[in-house]
């Protein structure tokens, strides 16, 4: 099946339409071209209403991360993004619900499959972090600093949510080590 036709029915999915709080709106970019992959959690609210990823105070600090510009980030050319419930699904007692479990085993493997040129995937948090990285330490501070364990082809990192500012003060090495290693790759991939 061709990517193009691939993504309309992922964009026209309804598998958790009875398990949302509103009309499901999945998601997702990528282009055949593309050479690096995110996966992060879920959509928000805000990138709920707009369709847009990433389109929020975690998507700035994410390019912040890369040294991206919203160009070069949006261009599904270069960067494929596919969380791992495309829906937002809804809000809970301490911030946005858990990615529906529905997704990841419904679209994952056949989105791989069109995507041939993917040599970086950000693994974004512990969701994603447990889908893709085998034997990882229980910990998400702990798979964090071995990110080199998985790379080239994985770089888990923390959720840049600003929820996550304590973490990010408590851990200073990430800003220290980990971002500069992670530009530089990124820098490789899209020059």
């Amino acid at each position: 099946m061709p990517l193009s036709q691939l993504l309309n029915e992922i964009e026209g999915c309804t598998l958790c339409a009875g398990q949302l709080p509103h009309e499901p709106r999945p998601v997702v970019r990528a282009a055949e071209s593309a050479r690096i992959m995110i996966i992060g959690q879920a959509p928000g609210r805000r990138v709920h209403e707009t369709g847009i990823p990433w389109n929020d105070p975690s998507g700035k600090r994410l390019r912040e991360w890369l040294q991206v510009d919203d160009e070069t980030f949006y261009d599904p050319e270069k960067i494929a993004i596919m969380p791992m419930g495309f829906c937002f699904p809804g809000t809970g007692k301490s911030g946005d619900l858990p990615p529906r479990p529905e997704c990841a085993p419904a679209w994952h493997q056949r989105l791989w499959n069109e995507l041939p040129n993917i040599q970086l995937t950000l693994l974004i948090g512990q969701y994603a972090q447990n889908q893709y990285l085998p034997n990882k330490p229980k910990t998400l501070t702990e798979t964090v600093q071995r990110w080199q364990d998985w790379a080239p082809e994985y770089f888990a990192l923390p959720h840049p949510s600003p929820r996550n500012q304590i973490w990010l003060k408590k851990n200073a090495w990430f800003g220290e080590s980990v971002i500069p290693a992670l530009r530089q790759r990124v820098h490789d991939l899209l020059t």
